[in-house]
């Protein structure tokens, strides 16, 4: 797996996919957006993304390369494109948190899809919260949480696929087939630091997620909705789909509504879509 170029025109998207997860699920959400006319830049992230044969046990780096490499990459798209909006999943989307609090005058809009603030999901284990008594002892080097049913999908003949894939491959378009410990404490390092400046953060932000999102609830959602300062924000709460919102049931939906919104927010000369006004709830 390696990054995906997605060639277009003036206005570029950067898309980040969840911790450990790769390109392969932003890439439906990516082609929607070059057919809408975006040059589009989904990184595979070293030390943050999984290619199939790495060691698991160490191939996690500290969250602040994460944001190095992020910054990099928008920084490429900004010298060579008019805009760069930025969309994210999961830890994806708390890593485009953290660059809008940083770059307020910079990124031009956000889609922010399953964001996960809290590990609070139905499907996490009960000994997940646990983890911080081993977070700092050479236990968070060695252990790795295993991914299991439902793997953030609830399209059944998907979970089937996924579940085969991990097996034979050890990972699938839904990520690796197990999370580091040593990834669990830099995401919560990297949650941490971007709750505190949520409110830095004033570009148009679309929030989609999950009513049954089985890692994170829509506590996020509603963290990132009433804490962000952005003058234009959407929320749209999903009732088919779990986690990974970009693969699942309402994968074209969550495409549909980006596209739309950096279009607005983006290239309002060209698409003559109303604004809209902040706290404006959308419940599909």
């Amino acid at each position: 797996m390696r990054t995906i170029e997605l060639p277009g025109g003036d206005h570029a998207v950067l898309a980040l996919h969840g911790l450990l997860g790769n390109p392969l699920e932003m890439l439906f959400v990516g082609k929607r957006l070059q057919r809408a006319g975006y040059t589009v830049h989904i990184p595979l992230i070293p030390g943050y993304g999984y290619a199939s044969g790495q060691d698991m046990s160490y191939d996690t780096t500290r969250y602040e390369r994460w944001f190095e490499e992020v910054q990099q990459r928008f920084d490429l798209l900004k010298r060579t494109h008019a805009s760069v909006s930025v969309v994210g999943l999961c830890i994806g989307a708390v890593l485009a948190l953290r660059l809008a609090s940083e770059r307020p005058d910079d990124v031009a809009a956000l889609s922010v899809l399953a964001t996960t603030l809290a590990y609070d999901g139905w499907s996490i284990p009960f000994y997940r919260f646990l983890l911080p008594l081993a977070y700092y002892t050479p236990v968070r080097y060695l252990y790795s949480y295993k991914e299991r049913f439902p793997f953030g999908i609830k399209n059944p003949k998907l979970q089937k696929w996924i579940a085969r894939e991990m097996e034979v491959t050890t990972s699938s378009a839904a990520g690796a087939s197990r999370l580091s410990a040593e990834g669990i404490f830099q995401a919560d390092r990297l949650i941490k630091h971007v709750k505190k400046d949520l409110g830095k953060v004033r570009c148009p932000t679309l929030i989609i997620h999950a009513e049954e999102d089985d890692v994170a609830t829509p506590k996020s959602a509603d963290l990132v909705e009433r804490s962000i300062a952005s003058a234009i924000t959407k929320k749209i709460i999903l009732h088919d789909s779990y986690h990974i919102i970009t693969l699942d049931n309402e994968k074209e939906r969550v495409a549909t509504e980006t596209v739309t919104f950096f279009d607005q927010s983006v290239r309002p000369a060209h698409h003559a879509i109303p604004t809209i006004p902040r706290d404006q709830h959308e419940y599909a």
